[in-house]
């Protein structure tokens, strides 16, 4: 039995059992081309714009959720603005990066202070340090996509997140963020579908006990994010 005929059975007894007839050639129809041509939502109108004003949304849309932003000229500034950060914070020297190409291509060890490592991450890990896919204007939110050179345990077990974004990778809204995945997956070039899309919008916090907002309860304390200006020049 092949997948699809294995699927078609079980869905065949579900409608059976709900006492619904099989589909019409007009109704297939119309569920294909639903599915094929991925219509889009509702599009808010925070979610439009120019891409510069996008861009300046989408940090303040990130400082309202509690982030923090710092922008820096180019991706070479990465690792400087890492070791400001534990600076700023007092933070141990020590982090782990996602084992990403253009990530650990940088020059990390021109911070001689800092001390990195690769991998996913573990419960002694206090600081992370990944890419992002996507991030959305429209709500200050980080996408990131599940893999071998992400594993998610980076956005979630540190106490400290940092995230390095390229300004070219905001987009408007969240269905501008299903439409840049599906042409990644159309073009190939190495990339495969994630098990997971991680939508982040700042550090972890509850109000819980007694409605009083406390950061890092069930995550990061901390988000911040290092924007590449990437669009300048």
């Amino acid at each position: 039995m092949t997948a699809k005929s294995g699927r078609d059975a079980i869905l065949g007894s579900i409608r059976q059992s709900l006492g619904r007839p099989a589909l019409s050639t007009d109704a297939k129809k119309d569920l294909n081309e639903h599915i094929t041509k991925h219509r889009s939502n509702l599009v808010p109108a925070r979610g439009k714009g120019e891409h510069g004003e996008l861009v300046e949304r989408f940090q303040e849309m990130a400082a309202a959720a509690s982030c923090t932003v710092v922008v820096v000229a180019d991706e070479t500034a990465v690792p400087a603005a890492v070791a400001d950060y534990l600076r700023a914070n007092n933070l141990p020297t020590q982090v782990t990066l996602a084992p990403d190409d253009w990530l650990t291509g940088l020059d990390w060890d021109g911070q001689h202070l800092l001390d990195t490592k690769q991998g996913a991450a573990g419960i002694d890990d206090l600081v992370s340090v990944t890419p992002a896919f996507a991030a959305v204007a429209e709500t200050g939110t980080l996408v990131a996509l599940s893999g071998a050179n992400h594993p998610t345990t980076l956005n979630f077990v540190p106490d400290y997140h940092v995230v390095a974004l390229r300004k070219s990778q905001v987009v408007g809204a969240y269905e501008d963020v299903w439409a840049k995945l599906r042409k990644a997956n159309k073009q190939g070039r190495g990339f495969t579908m994630p098990r997971t899309v991680n939508m982040i919008t700042g550090p972890s916090r509850t109000a819980d006990i007694a409605l009083t907002i406390e950061l890092g309860a069930h995550g990061p304390r901390s988000l911040h994010i290092v924007l590449i200006d990437d669009e300048t020049g």
